[in-house]
C-alpha cells in the first residue's frame, strides 16, 4: 500500500509524543517567590526553633508564608508574591547578622514530586522572563599588590640566604616599600647587585645613613602595579566564570564593570543562598613547614587549627606553595577512615617546588593552612553627604586544617585530610578547582532583576505566539481544508516537541528565544505548504488520490530539507559565535528547525496515512 506506515512506526511516533506531553508538563507550574537563609559557615546547622522564630516574626508583621521548607542547612521560605518576597527580605536582613546568616531572594520549583521523579523539570528562563539575581561586587586591588609584594619579600628573604647575606628587614605598609638594612657597604653593593638581576619589577634605591647603616630600599615599580590590578581583576573575573558554571547557572552575565567592579547577574537561580557563598568567598591555601616546639626569632607565625580553637602551632614565613599552583581538586572519602579529603594536582612549578621540599625536610611536619578574606564595612563619622559614609577592609582569617608529618617524597598529586564535614570539603575543592581570586571582593549591591517585567514579557511573549498560531491555524484551514486541519495538529505538536527538548536540554528561554518559537511555528508551516502545495499540484495532474499524497510527500522532502538545512547552519553559526539573546534566539531556532522538520515530515504523513491510507475507494481529495 501507497499510504501506510507499519505499526511500530505508529507506535514510536506515539511514544515520543507522549513523551513530549510529559517532559513539557513542567512549564505549566510557575516558580514560587522565596527567600533563602543558610549560615555563612559551609556545614553549619540550623536548628528548627529558629526558623520558627523568624516564621513568628513574619506574621507579626503580617507578611504571609505560603510555606516553609527546612533541610539540615538552610531554610526556603515561600511567598504567594513578589512584594511579601521582598518585604520579607529587608525585615530579615535588619535583624539577622550578616556575618552569621546570608539571607538571599529565591525561586522555589513547583513541579510535582512525581515529574521530578522522571528528571522533567521546568524550561529555564532567562533574566529578562524570569528575573534573577543581580550582584556588583567591588574588587581590592591594593591587596592584590600588597600579597605580591610579600611574595617578593619572601622570595628576597630567601634569595639572600642562599647568598649568606644578612640583612634586616623594615616594611612600611603605607607606602608600599621595604627597607633592607647591612652592616658593610660591601655588602649592600653585592645584594643591590644581586636584586637589580633578579628582580625588574622593582625600583631600588641605595640607602646611607649617618649611623653608619647600610641600606637598600625598593618598591613595586608603577608598571608592575598596573600590571598586577589588570591580572587581579582579569583573574577574578574567569575565577567567577569558573565558579558560576561549576553552580550550573545557565546564560549568567559576567563582566567588568569601571576599574574594580564586576558584575554577575543569575537569571533563574534555584539556589542563591549558596551561589553568594560561593562567588564572595576569596578561599586560598598555604603550604607551610612546621617550626619546632622552643624555637626563638621571628622567622615563623602562630597560627590556631580550624577544627580546635585552643590548639595553636607555629609554621614558618617562608609559604612553599599556595592554592594559585592548584590546577585540579576533588571531593572524596577517605577508604580506611571514611574521612571527607580532597585530591590535590598542583602545577609543574608547583609540584617541583612541593618535590625539593618534601625531600630535603622527611620527617618534619607540612601544614595546610586554609585563608579567608572577610570584608568589614565601617561607618565613617562625617556631616558631609557628598562623601562615601562608610569604608570596606578586609580582616584575613588563616586556620590550620592539616598538619601532618612528612613521611615521604611527593610531588604534584597528593591529599589534604582534617576537614571537618563532606560540605566544606566539597566546597574546597570547588573553589580550589575554580580557581583562586587573585584579590579579595565584597558585595557593593544585591538586586532582583525585573520580576514584574519578567512577567509582562512572559504574557506578550505567550499572547503574540497565540496570535500569530490561530492566524496561521485559520490559513492552513481556508487554504488546505482537511489537510489544513492535520498540518495543525503536528503544528501543535511541534511545538509541545520543542518545550520538551528545551526543558530536558537545559536551554534557557529569553525572549530573543520566543522570536524564535515564533519563527520556528511559521516554518513549520512553510514545511506543511510546500508539502500539501505539492500534493495539490499532482491530484490536478489527473493522478490518483493516494498516488498524489505519495508524490506529494516525497518529491517535498528534497525542497523541505534543504530549506530547513541551510536555516540550521545559520542557527549553529549563530550559537557558536553569539553571547547572550543572540544564543537564546540561535538555541529556539536550531531545536525548532529539527522539531519542525520532523513533525511537518513525520507526524504529519502519520495523520494523514491514518485518515485517507486505510480508504481504497478514494476518489476526490478536497485539498
Amino acid at each position: 500500500m501507497l499510504n501506510r506506515y507499519p505499526v511500530w512506526k505508529y507506535c514510536l511516533i506515539l511514544t515520543l509524543i507522549a513523551l513530549s506531553i510529559i517532559y513539557a508538563l513542567p512549564t505549566l507550574y510557575p516558580d514560587d517567590p522565596a527567600i533563602q537563609i543558610s549560615s555563612t559557615q559551609a556545614g553549619e546547622k540550623l536548628s528548627e526553633t529558629f526558623f520558627n522564630d523568624i516564621q513568628k516574626k513574619l506574621k507579626d508583621h503580617q507578611i504571609e508564608i505560603k510555606a516553609l521548607d527546612v533541610s539540615n542547612q538552610t531554610g526556603l521560605f515561600r511567598f504567594h508574591n513578589s512584594q511579601d518576597q521582598l518585604q520579607a527580605k529587608t525585615l530579615l536582613k535588619e535583624t539577622l547578622d550578616s556575618d552569621d546568616y546570608i539571607v538571599a531572594l529565591n525561586l522555589a520549583a513547583t513541579t510535582p514530586a512525581w515529574l521530578k521523579a522522571i528528571g522533567a523539570t521546568p524550561m529555564k528562563l532567562g533574566l529578562d522572563l524570569s528575573g534573577g539575581v543581580h550582584f556588583l561586587l567591588a574588587v581590592d586591588l591594593d591587596k592584590a599588590v600588597k600579597t605580591r609584594l610579600e611574595v617578593v619579600n619572601a622570595e628576597i628573604r630567601s634569595l639572600l640566604r642562599l647568598n649568606r647575606l644578612r640583612y634586616r628587614l623594615v616594611h612600611h605598609p603605607e607606602t608600599q616599600s621595604v627597607e633592607l638594612f647591612f652592616q658593610e657597604s660591601s655588602i649592600q653593593d653585592e645584594a643591590y647587585q644581586l636584586l637589580n638581576t633578579k628582580f625588574q619589577d622593582l625600583k631600588l634605591n641605595k640607602i646611607t645613613e649617618n649611623s653608619g647603616k647600610f641600606g637598600i630600599s625598593y618598591t613595586l615599580l608603577p608598571d608592575s602595579i598596573r600590571a598586577i590590578k589588570q591580572y587581579a581583576i582579569q583573574k577574578n573575573l574567569t575565577t567567577i566564570r569558573n565558579r558560576v558554571n561549576e553552580l550550573g547557572v545557565s546564560e549568567p552575565l559576567v563582566q567588568r564593570q569601571g576599574e574594580n567592579h564586576i558584575v554577575v547577574e543569575l537569571p533563574g537561580v534555584q539556589d542563591t543562598a549558596e551561589a553568594k557563598r560561593i562567588l564572595g568567598k576569596t578561599a586560598n591555601l598555604e603550604f607551610r613547614l612546621a617550626i619546632p616546639a622552643g624555637s626563638t626569632g621571628d622567622a615563623y607565625k602562630t597560627f590556631r587549627f580550624r577544627n580546635k580553637a585552643t590548639q595553636m602551632a607555629n609554621l614558618s614565613n617562608d609559604i612553599i606553595i599556595t592554592g594559585n599552583q592548584v590546577t585540579d581538586a576533588k571531593f572524596t572519602f577517605n577508604q580506611q577512615s571514611a574521612q571527607p579529603i580532597v585530591n590535590i594536582t598542583l602545577s609543574p612549578d608547583g609540584g617541583n617546588k612541593m618535590l625539593r621540599v618534601t625531600q630535603d625536610n622527611l620527617g618534619q611536619q607540612m601544614a595546610v593552612v586554609y585563608l579567608e578574606q572577610k570584608p568589614i564595612i565601617k561607618p565613617i563619622d562625617h556631616q558631609n553627604a557628598a562623601l562615601p559614609s562608610s569604608t570596606m577592609t578586609f580582616k584575613e582569617e588563616a586556620s590550620i586544617i592539616s598538619l601532618a608529618t612528612i613521611q615521604g617524597v611527593f610531588g604534584n598529586q597528593f591529599q589534604i585530610s582534617g576537614l571537618n564535614s563532606p560540605v566544606e570539603a566539597s566546597e574546597l575543592a570547588l573553589l580550589l578547582r575554580s580557581g583562586a581570586l587573585a584579590a579579595p571582593m565584597y558585595f557593593v549591591e544585591e538586586s532582583t532583576i525585573g520580576p514584574s517585567l519578567g512577567k509582562e514579557n512572559i504574557q506578550m511573549g505567550i499572547e503574540s505566539t497565540l496570535i500569530g498560531l490561530i492566524l496561521v491555524l485559520i490559513f492552513m484551514v481556508l487554504c488546505y481544508r482537511k489537510f489544513g486541519w492535520i498540518a495543525n495538529v503536528a503544528l501543535l505538536f511541534n511545538l509541545i516537541i520543542l518545550v520538551a527538548l528545551m526543558s530536558i536540554m537545559g536551554a534557557t528561554l529569553t525572549m530573543p528565544g520566543i522570536a524564535g518559537i515564533v519563527l520556528t511555528l511559521g516554518m513549520a508551516v512553510d514545511a506543511n505548504v510546500l508539502i500539501n502545495s505539492r500534493i495539490r499540484e499532482e491530484y490536478h495532474r489527473g493522478i490518483t488520490p493516494q498516488k498524489a499524497i505519495f508524490e506529494g510527500y516525497n518529491r517535498a522532502f528534497i525542497s523541505v530539507f534543504d530549506a530547513n538545512i541551510t536555516t540550521l547552519i545559520a542557527g549553529i553559526i549563530l550559537y557558536a559565535v553569539g553571547t547572550g539573546s543572540v544564543k537564546g534566539f540561535a538555541v529556539t531556532l536550531s531545536l525548532g528547525i529539527i522539531t519542525s522538520m520532523f513533525t511537518a515530515v513525520t507526524v504529519s504523513r502519520a495523520l494523514v496515512n491514518l485518515t485517507y491510507g486505510r480508504n481504497r475507494r478514494l476518489k476526490v481529495l478536497k485539498i
